[in-house]
């Protein structure tokens, strides 16, 4: 491939070392891009979703500075790290080590809670270890993850979970019968085998005409060594009962570690519970009982942030001075980056991905470290532009002491704080790709661009509201910071709920809402269930009459041109890529040489249909593939896909590469068919640029003109200046929001008194 030129070299004839320059980037669908980040300041890469900002920012430069960086540990030590392959690009040079900071959850488990993340809760534990009354120990003492501190019921968890019996078992069969009903006991599986063969059972006999004792046997005796087993026992293997094998096999298993379809079932079958012990404070009752001023350890982490700031700074001892200031200081950020509403005690698994995100910045605050490149993901999302501010006032704080801070962003209040922009595009996909803008914001306003024309213009306010078709009335209602309230949702219009973030317009709209009335279909920011082998053709529910369609033109089985099943490439197991363990090396990932790429072997390839073979199919875009299927059942699902906007996603595009945007759109594609129906969209614009965003208003419309009834939880101005009907929450946030402020038209909402200011994205 034709290299691409230098940028202007300095003296030495190398790019100059103030700058980090990309040469040559061709990442996805990066055109061999060629780009330059100035040091020491903020530099926001903008562009339509899909257009390849993600591409440069995280899959280039991140990674190739992590790599770069990781390859300074020894082997054994690189071992241990994520593995970074080395990203399609010719060089980039002058990199720093890059931090990346990004939506993904703070931890998959609730033993990561706001306090362990932001290390408050190491200050506070030392607090209680030098001024507990009475004395607990150590600040190891107060630790939910150590032995001597935690609740020996729950494990430090806060919670247990119980077995509901009737959901695993029906009393009306037998074994034979199938009376073992969760995936992995049904019949046939090895599992049930292990009660059938025990010999310890009637296996026709229903389970309602069991004894105590065989009642007893089959859940809960363990250990025991069948004295007249089948022909399909173990020699070696001792009797388990249901209940210890399900909580050994599902429970006491990291989660991520079960399929989707299992995980779902656990959840079915399980009903979590507070510690009865502690009451959910994960702790001891040594460690509960030490007091500071009066207050337990376990009532610092119940309070919210801002009120938590007081407590703090009242306690007045020389000995804990340090101690107090930098608790003080922490909470102190975190109120500072709006989210003062959150509890040190609030699991990290159950906060959005804004939320986390402004958690790891008020983290990386505290870091002495300097010369380092951050990398923010989106920091805007689900963010009020009252709060906005903050984080640009945060992502400041970064860049002056002494860093570089690189945005993937779409919010107009955060591109304006930017030293520097690049703009991609022009387009999504393989439109995109390219940079079509590279300068100052003053450049950016004026520059012939998507993004350009996006930051000179806002949606006017909607006029032509519609007429209410009647209205869904909720009265008295409340959940969590939800106080009781009572509100009108009116039929068949766009309604947009706004209000701070933490305000309770999620459980108002996602929680209160679907319980009072039902049939609410909520479409939330969840991500795309599936797994790697998961595409937009899988999601969309056409692979199996592509593949029917194939099977019929040649009279072989459909599984011929599956990927997953018979057509599979037997070297990399129809995956298309092959990964190699270099021992203590980082494992190379490779386009697998047997089917170069395409997944399928041979003899599947050599099928084709219309003088196109199966991957040869799958390669085309949504958009080709409109044109080139006529059947009904292939056609109808394509064209809602490229109704919503994705017509330039290709048909075997792993669904983990989408952005968010791309995954809100795609579930929004599955409901364009419908008519009457109640939808709830959380917070749709995320990930979206304006250009997006301006088309999923069109596409809401279409919904409401459609007959349906569709509520948008936003911030965005241009979503809720188009809206029929506008519902404020707030005032505030936690325990200061949960209130209706408002109800009423967009022109009303714009005549807002200030008391409003909060909620009031304007």
């Amino acid at each position: 491939m034709k290299r691409t030129a230098w940028p202007t070299p300095d003296p030495a004839g190398q790019p100059a070392a103030d700058r980090i320059t990309v040469l040559g980037a061709r990442e996805h669908n990066l055109k061999n891009v060629t780009v330059e980040i100035p040091k020491g300041a903020v530099t926001v890469v903008t562009g339509v979703s899909g257009s390849g900002k993600s591409s440069l920012v995280f899959d280039t430069i991140a990674a190739e500075s992590q790599r770069q960086f990781y390859e300074t540990f020894p082997a054994y030590v690189r071992y241990r790290l994520p593995a970074v392959r080395r990203p399609d690009v010719d060089a980039v040079w002058h990199l720093s080590p890059a931090i990346v900071v990004d939506q993904r959850p703070l931890g998959r488990q609730t033993r990561s809670t706001v306090g362990t993340a932001t290390e408050v809760y190491t200050l506070v534990r030392l607090l209680f270890s030098r001024l507990g009354d009475p004395p607990a120990g150590e600040s190891t003492a107060f630790s939910f993850n150590d032995p001597r501190g935690m609740c020996d019921r729950c494990q430090g968890l806060g919670s247990v979970d119980e077995i509901d019996v009737e959901r695993l078992v029906d009393r009306e069969r037998s074994l034979n019968g199938g009376a073992l009903r969760f995936p992995g006991f049904t019949p046939g599986t090895y599992r049930w085998k292990r009660y059938v063969e025990s010999g310890l059972f009637d296996n026709d006999k229903p389970l309602r005409l069991y004894t105590g004792d065989e009642w007893h046997t089959l859940l809960h005796a363990t250990g025991i060594k069948p004295e007249r087993p089948g022909p399909g026992w173990p020699p070696t293997s001792t009797y388990e009962g249901v209940l210890p094998r399900f909580r050994r096999s599902f429970i006491d298993v990291h989660r991520d570690k079960l399929p989707a379809d299992v995980a779902a079932a656990v959840d079915e079958a399980v009903v979590r519970q507070t510690c009865p012990d502690c009451g959910g404070a994960r702790l001891n009752a040594t460690a509960l009982a030490a007091r500071i001023n009066g207050l337990g350890i376990a009532d610092w982490m119940a309070e919210e942030v801002e009120d938590l700031i007081e407590i703090a700074a009242a306690v007045d001892a020389p000995l804990v001075k340090g101690v107090v200031s930098g608790i003080v200081e922490r909470l102190e950020s975190l109120v500072g980056v709006g989210l003062g509403y959150l509890t040190l005690g609030r699991d990290t698994p159950s906060l959005s991905g804004g939320e986390a995100q402004r958690v790891k910045l008020v983290r990386h605050l505290g870091s002495s470290l300097s010369g380092l490149t951050y990398v923010l993901d989106e920091p805007s999302v689900g963010l009020h532009p009252a709060d906005v501010s903050r984080v640009n006032t945060l992502i400041r704080q970064l860049r002056d002491k002494g860093n570089t801070v690189v945005v993937v962003e779409h919010d107009p209040d955060v591109i304006a704080i930017a030293d520097h922009v690049i703009d991609l595009g022009p387009g999504a996909g393989v439109a995109g790709g390219e940079v079509v803008y590279s300068g100052d914001l003053a450049g950016l306003k004026s520059a012939d661009t998507p993004t350009g024309a996006s930051v000179r213009r806002r949606a006017p306010l909607k006029t032509d509201v519609r007429t209410p078709a009647g209205a869904i009335d909720v009265t008295h209602a409340g959940r969590h910071n939800v106080g009781e309230v009572s509100f009108s949702i009116p039929k068949g219009v766009l309604t947009a709920v706004t209000g701070v973030a933490g305000s309770g317009k999620s459980t108002l709209m996602t929680e209160i809402l679907p319980a009072a009335v039902g049939n609410v279909v909520v479409i939330d920011q969840a991500p795309v269930l599936g797994s790697r082998r998961s595409t937009p053709a899988s999601y969309a529910g056409v692979l199996d009459p592509i593949r029917r369609s194939f099977a019929r033109a040649h009279g072989v089985g459909p599984g011929m041109f599956s990927a997953n099943s018979d057509g599979g490439c037997p070297e990399c197991k129809g995956l298309g890529m092959v990964q190699h363990d270099l021992a203590f090396m980082d494992p190379v990932t490779i386009v697998c040489e047997s089917c170069d790429g395409t997944r399928f072997r041979p003899e599947a390839l050599a099928y084709s249909l219309r003088g196109r073979n199966i991957a040869e199919v799958l390669a085309m875009t949504v958009t080709e593939a409109m044109v080139f299927f006529d059947e009904p059942r292939i056609a109808g699902p394509l064209r809602m896909l490229d109704r919503v906007g994705l017509g330039y996603l290709s048909l075997n595009q792993p669904l983990t590469t989408l952005s968010g945007g791309e995954r809100q759109r795609l579930k929004l594609a599955r409901e364009f068919e419908t008519a009457g129906g109640i939808y709830v969209f959380d917070e749709p614009t995320t990930g979206l640029h304006q250009v997006d965003t301006l088309r999923l208003v069109r596409l809401l419309d279409r919904l409401v003109d459609q007959g349906n009834t569709v509520i948008v939880i936003e911030h965005d101005i241009d979503v809720i200046n188009r809206a029929d009907w506008i519902i404020g929450v707030g005032p505030g946030a936690g325990r200061h929001g949960g209130r209706i402020v408002f109800e009423g038209p967009s022109a009303m909402w714009a005549q807002a008194p200030p008391s409003f200011s909060m909620s009031c994205p304007g």
